[in-house]
């Protein structure tokens, strides 16, 4: 029996992400295989973010993901994808003490998963990290504006460049993050007109999260917009379904059915060829 060759389908690049204005890129998170897999044709970049502390496991917020955590869903996610480009996110304290320590954490993360590049946050005080690791072989994706890994010092999770102080503050670390390398940066919840003036200031692509539709694409959580994460919605999320509730109904369908002694029933059940009763066996003579 012949088959047809399937065409192989070809991986977005960083040199790809790295290309300014035409078509609005689509980025979404993604933690595992079969979220990966459903988002791939759709989406430009796959990011493997630190989000998955509090959306996966449940934390309240990203401090405490590790770098084996981040190395193993990542590399899920690249597994289970065959177009989109991945990303996977730096976690809290692996590359800020040094440029050697972000180098160390982040070759291991490429290395591991087979992702295209690593996230980290931060702006002039990362320069010359982000430089040190681009000169070494690692792409890099910015992150300004409002940086989780910072929550602690920012007083939660507020809206920046409210103050002409901190509006040039997270200007000044776009232009720092853009110069030092960074093929394109993530400004997440940013006063829209300074998202706005931040995306013509630079000459990479950015990233818009809570941020403006000016940016030259937008990124949200998956489990925000699909509703499976639903303890609180951000402003900034588009809800696009229902999930979890509909997850919800399920569950206490079969809950009830269990109880109730309505499932199993015989077509459920195995006969004694291996085969469900009114069923045809998958193997054929």
């Amino acid at each position: 029996m012949s088959t047809v060759p399937q065409t192989p389908t070809k991986r977005l690049t960083v040199r790809d992400l790295a290309r300014k204005g035409g078509t609005p890129q689509v980025w979404l998170t993604a933690y595992s295989a079969p979220t990966a897999r459903a988002l791939d044709a759709h989406v430009d970049a796959i990011l493997v973010g630190d989000s998955m502390g509090m959306t996966f496991y449940g934390m309240e917020s990203t401090l405490a993901v590790t770098l084996d955590m981040m190395v193993a869903h990542g590399g899920a996610v690249v597994r289970a994808s065959r177009r989109a480009c991945v990303v996977v996110d730096l976690p809290f304290a692996t590359y800020q003490s040094s440029p050697a320590e972000a180098f160390k954490s982040a070759a291991r993360i490429m290395a591991e998963t087979g992702c295209a590049a690593v996230k980290l946050e931060g702006g002039v005080e990362m320069a010359e990290t982000i430089a040190f690791l681009v000169t070494r072989g690692i792409p890099v994706v910015g992150h300004v504006g409002l940086t989780p890994q910072s929550v602690n010092t920012f007083g939660g999770f507020r809206t920046q460049g409210r103050s002409s102080a901190e509006a040039k503050k997270v200007m000044d670390d776009a232009k720092a993050v853009a110069k030092a390398g960074a093929f394109a940066i993530v400004i997440e919840k940013t006063l829209e007109p300074l998202s706005r003036a931040i995306t013509k200031a630079v000459p990479v692509p950015t990233i818009g999260i809570g941020a403006s539709p000016a940016c030259d694409g937008q990124v949200l959580v998956l489990d925000d917009l699909t509703g499976l994460f639903d303890l609180f919605l951000p402003k900034f999320v588009k809800r696009y379904a229902e999930l979890g509730r509909e997850m919800n109904k399920a569950v206490a369908a079969y809950a009830a059915d269990v109880r109730a002694g309505k499932f199993p029933t015989m077509e459920h059940c195995f006969t004694a060829d291996g085969a469900a009763k009114g069923k045809k066996s998958k193997t054929t003579k």
